[in-house]
């Protein structure tokens, strides 16, 4: 299970894009219908209009408050589910452990992915005019999340390094799986003509391959990767087997310009053998241009684990002048 939380201003932004359908951004985009359902409400009811009249209702008695939502996400892995009573269970639970069980708070499941996913939106003004912590709220859904995954027996993520201790932190990362997706692009995209093929490579290799703005892919267990997370955007991919194509065909091109050349050469006698070596050195040097470029065109994109340090620098402190 992976959780995310924010707070923010507008009660009205975060309850009509949790409870409607997305708006088309792009003419080609499929919008899901009818995708949000509300499971579960805590000190309020009806429609989104009217929770939105409850919610800054009670937002009034506390005006000077600036943040008063709070908006939890909870999505569990694409081949995971739980009932609609379970789900209903984890709200509550989640609502104990951040402090907002007798606040107003709704809790809405999303249908549009392939992955089953709840929204929570609470109230962080209570009827006695307190208001709910935000502190350390990261490091707290993750252990939350992490305390749902053993009580429904989910997939269990790893919690971010942030939170983990220095002994684990100097522990090397387990990024397998990342290493053996990057091969397998690479060696997709080198003999790929076009996306399609490259498509099917992927797929003989055992990977899912999802396309949409970007691309990802699924390995055998069921594990999700981007493909920018090992340095292959989908741009970047296009453009490689584009690249390479080119490369291949110019090769071919010179191989038989100079075979040409060199037979031509051949036949006229030996006083040309002399040409048919500037031939050979051609040839030879053509295919380590061709070489160089390839690796050079295969160097994944920098993720932002792979930046050097002393390439990322820090942003000075501006010094207030005391003004006497």
């Amino acid at each position: 299970m992976i959780g995310k939380i924010t707070v923010g201003k507008s009660f009205r932004g975060c309850l009509m894009y949790c409870l409607n359908d997305k708006r088309k951004q792009y003419p080609d985009e499929v919008i899901f219908k009818n995708r949000a359902e509300i499971i579960a409400f805590n000190q309020c009811n009806g429609t989104a209009h009217e929770l939105i009249r409850q919610f800054n209702r009670l937002r009034g008695l506390n005006p000077k408050f600036s943040e008063p939502v709070l908006h939890i996400s909870l999505s569990l892995a694409p081949e995971e589910y739980l009932s609609k009573d379970k789900l209903m269970e984890v709200a509550e639970q989640c609502a104990k452990n951040f402090g907002f069980e007798n606040n107003q708070y709704v809790s809405v499941l999303h249908k549009d992915t392939e992955h089953q996913h709840t929204h929570i939106i609470a109230n962080r003004i209570g009827f006695d005019k307190k208001t709910v912590s935000e502190s350390n709220s990261y490091k707290r859904v993750a252990s939350f999340c992490r305390e749902m995954e053993l009580k429904y027996n989910l997939k269990q993520v790893l919690s971010p390094r942030r939170y983990l201790s220095k002994e684990q932190k100097s522990l090397p990362r387990n990024d397998e799986s990342k290493k053996a997706l990057s091969l397998a692009v690479r060696n997709a995209i080198f003999n790929s003509k076009d996306q399609e093929q490259f498509t099917r490579i992927m797929q003989s290799k055992g990977y899912k391959v999802i396309k949409g703005r970007g691309i990802s892919f699924i390995d055998d267990k069921k594990v999700k990767m981007k493909g920018s997370e090992v340095g292959y955007s989908l741009a970047v991919i296009q453009r490689n087997i584009y690249t390479l194509n080119q490369l291949k065909t110019n090769r071919e091109f010179f191989k038989q310009v100079t075979q040409n050349k060199s037979s031509s050469s051949f036949s006229n006698g030996t006083e040309n053998l002399s040409a048919n070596d500037s031939n050979n050195l051609i040839i030879n040097q053509i295919n380590k241009d061709l070489s160089k470029a390839v690796d050079e065109l295969f160097k994944p994109e920098p993720t932002p684990m792979q930046i050097r340090p002393e390439l990322l620098v820090k942003r000075k402190k501006k010094k207030h002048k005391l003004r006497l």
